[in-house]
């Protein structure tokens, strides 16, 4: 059984195109009837438009196979009254699913990812948590790609608000626990056997993805048609316990 991550891994983080190999290893996996989810960080395109715009790429897969942190979201955050950090297609899916922006005296400071955070954002940022508002990332992925360049994830971002302040801070997608267990909740309704011993997970972002998904008991596969143009750009940093169970260069490579 897969958990499989998507940007970097199915679709290419540069033309958003399929990687060499992708839809055809989701077509073996339909063939072979092997349970399997998509389990994203997007948050810049509500989960039905993203799960079209895959199934339109030619990836076959149904409802069933795919979770992002937006239904995540939906079904488990508290606060209403947001303080909300990242693109404005994010912003719009979190207004459309209820809540209301507040940059007066927001319950949470809710960071996603964009490329072009500023300074004054930061500082914004800082005020209200130290006023008392909770931290939340909707993801903890530690790079992002884009246009050819890499920036800081949200995991990097929830880090310095996280030393600027001393407040520690909940994580509502990858790695979370939480995600994982919503995860393999949706996967349970395709095998009911499922646990975390008995899922692989494949994914191009090691301590964004795989490090928790290993902590948890599953098996990992690191590839590096992503975020790292080669595996010496993270693994040797990692401690030994904490390494990629496999690395190959893509998807397709696991056919």
């Amino acid at each position: 059984m897969y958990f499989i991550d998507v940007q970097g891994t199915l679709i290419s983080d540069e033309d958003k195109q399929p990687i060499k190999g992708s839809v055809e290893f989701i077509h073996k996996l339909r063939k072979e009837h092997t349970p399997f989810l998509l389990v994203t960080n997007n948050t810049k395109r509500s989960s039905e438009e993203f799960f079209n715009y895959l199934y339109s790429l030619g990836y076959e897969i149904e409802r069933k196979h795919y979770i992002d942190p937006l239904m995540v979201l939906r079904q488990t955050f508290p606060y209403k009254k947001v303080a909300a950090y990242g693109t404005q297609e994010f912003l719009k899916n979190l207004q459309a699913l209820g809540f209301t922006l507040d940059f007066t005296k927001p319950q949470s400071v809710l960071v996603a990812i964009k490329k072009d955070f500023t300074n004054e954002e930061y500082a914004d940022m800082i005020e209200f948590l130290l006023n008392g508002a909770q931290l939340v990332g909707m993801h903890e992925t530690s790079l992002y790609a884009k246009d050819g360049k890499r920036y800081p994830g949200v995991g990097a971002i929830l880090k310095m608000l996280t030393f600027a302040t001393q407040k520690s801070y909940d994580v509502v997608g990858k790695p979370s626990r939480l995600f994982y267990q919503k995860a393999l909740e949706r996967l349970k309704e395709q095998n009911p056997n499922a646990s975390f011993d008995t899922i692989t997970i494949i994914s191009d972002d090691v301590t964004g993805d795989l490090v928790g998904a290993k902590q948890l008991g599953m098996k990992t596969v690191f590839v590096t048609s992503g975020k790292y143009k080669n595996a010496q750009e993270i693994i040797p940093h990692l401690k030994e316990e904490l390494r990629p169970d496999r690395v190959v260069h893509n998807i397709g490579e696991l056919l």
